[in-house]
């Protein structure tokens, strides 16, 4: 039997991204940098939230929204990634619904186009939760998903801060503002869904796998609690397993999200020594956005409003 748990389904419809944390302030981003990001942010929450709208399931909105922000090559995920140690794109991505539990992953992937699909075919047309390396690559364009040469995830920005890591260039006039990107949504049926995506660490060694295909560190959902998406070093989120420990203080302790968010981001996280930071929304609609770096790009959509914010408030 399936364990299915309970939606409580009371109409809203709520939709969350993320772009990445990092510790970069508004000097660090001009006026028209900031506008950039803003467009990008504004569509990729509008791309969920439109599939909400008509009905549609948590699971596909945050798909979509992560998606678009993989083929921009504004982020570190999907187009845009940042290289490992060797010069090579290594991407990972998960996704999961809170309905039934059910999760899907890929890591160290280097040619599918979308490795958030790529995840989510591997939480429905398997019965695994994670494939790595040629065999999630060879897995993807099996199930006809998009596969692209490596230099399609390479762009100028990438390769710069790649030649500055490695000492063969000078410093780059613009930091590396970019990050792992993720969505959670909660649809009109009451069913949750997290999802997260990115390049990894710039320089990294490779094979070296972060907390964002891991269920229940960069990536959780439970319709009885609440979806969490995360952003950071991916060290820490794992040792802390921060997904799901948001969602066991929420189911454990009952008390408030955005409590449990505070507890897990500036408590433990901040405690051990790790940055980063979460987007998460519970059962009932409540959402909180929270991070221990100066910014974070994040976007939200309830029936009641749209917004886009860069920076610490």
């Amino acid at each position: 039997m399936e364990n299915v748990q309970t939606a409580t389904p009371n109409g809203k419809i709520v939709l969350l991204i993320h772009g990445g944390a990092g510790n970069f302030k508004e000097s660090d981003l001009g006026p028209d940098q900031q506008k950039i990001y803003e467009k990008y942010l504004r569509e990729a929450v509008e791309e969920g939230y439109k599939i909400l709208e008509v009905g549609g399931s948590a699971l596909d909105a945050v798909e979509a929204s992560v998606k678009f922000m993989e083929d921009a090559p504004l982020f570190n995920a999907g187009k845009g990634s940042v290289l490992n140690k060797e010069g090579h794109v290594e991407m990972d991505a998960s996704i999961m619904s809170g309905k039934d539990l059910k999760a899907g992953a890929v890591a160290v992937v280097r040619h599918v186009k979308n490795p958030i699909s790529a995840a989510k075919i591997v939480m429905e047309k398997s019965s695994h939760v994670m494939l790595a390396g040629n065999g999630a690559d060879e897995f993807a364009q099996s199930m006809g998903l998009e596969m692209k040469d490596e230099s399609y995830f390479i762009t100028s920005s990438s390769l710069e801060q790649w030649k500055k890591a490695n000492e063969l260039i000078p410093e780059p006039k613009d930091i590396n503002k970019h990050g792992t990107v993720g969505a959670v949504a909660l649809d009109q049926n009451g069913n949750l869904a997290a999802a997260t995506s990115t390049g990894g660490i710039l320089n990294k060694l490779p094979g070296r796998v972060g907390d964002s295909p891991i269920i229940g560190a960069g990536t959780y959902a439970d319709n009885n609690t609440c979806a969490v998406s995360a952003t950071g070093h991916g060290e820490y989120f794992i040792r802390l397993t921060v997904a799901r420990s948001i969602a066991a203080l929420v189911e454990y302790k009952m008390i408030p999200l955005e409590q449990a968010v505070n507890e897990v981001v500036h408590n433990r996280l901040s405690k051990l020594g790790g940055n980063g930071g979460v987007i998460a929304v519970d059962k009932n609609g409540n959402f909180s956005i929270d991070h221990n770096t100066t910014g974070m790009f994040r976007a939200w959509k309830t029936e009641k409003k749209c917004e886009v914010r860069f920076f610490k408030e």
